[in-house]
């Protein structure tokens, strides 16, 4: 089984709202300057940074931190992994804005972007078994046909969700597992029973 990120769990309201408008600027300009596969890389190398380096987490997410060791601290990851200077410049303004906690979102949402306009999709899927091929092949279809392009699945199993499965593609969150199911009916049990 593996463990759940923050990444893989829906983003709602306000932090939603602002990850799309970094992202979308982001992508914005890097398609203005024909950057859209050098940032793509760019973000491809800060995700593995953002990984394997404890330290580089603990300075963009300690609020205790000033804005300009913040600052300092993105402007030498950037020097030192080589990147461009749009994936720079928005690593700067992510950190002037004390939002590098959400990194791993505007990453995933940065590639979620790339993926909408090249008709290509990623399913986030957890289920409680193994699926077979053919299962896999016909949630592949019907996932396609569902958002309109190429889905790319990655399979997670989690026997914690007892059966059936959850998908998340980009913001979107679709619950059909066996816990949900039995946890809404233990809820109108009680609330039936309280009623009575």
């Amino acid at each position: 089984m593996s463990e759940i990120s923050a990444a893989n769990l829906p983003l709602a309201g306000e932090q939603a709202i602002l990850a799309r408008r970094y992202v979308g600027a982001l992508y914005a300009l890097a398609e203005q300057e024909g950057a859209v596969d050098a940032v793509a890389a760019d973000l491809l190398n800060l995700r593995v940074l953002w990984s394997e380096s404890p330290e580089w987490r603990f300075v963009a997410c300690d609020p205790r931190l000033s804005h300009e060791s913040v600052a300092k601290a993105a402007e030498q990851v950037a020097r030192s992994a080589g990147f461009g200077k749009l994936t720079s410049n928005f690593l700067a303004v992510v950190a002037e804005n004390r939002r590098l906690s959400l990194l791993p979102l505007l990453i995933e949402y940065f590639f979620d972007e790339v993926g909408a306009r090249r008709g290509e999709f990623h399913a986030d899927v957890r289920i409680a078994r193994p699926l077979t091929e053919t299962q896999r092949e016909a949630l592949t279809a019907s996932l396609a046909g569902a958002v309109g392009g190429k889905v790319h699945l990655k399979v997670v199993e989690d026997v914690s969700i007892i059966g059936g499965l959850t998908v998340k593609i980009g913001s979107q969150f679709l619950d059909a597992s066996v816990k949900t199911k039995l946890d809404h009916l233990e809820r109108s049990l009680k609330e039936a029973g309280a009623a009575a």
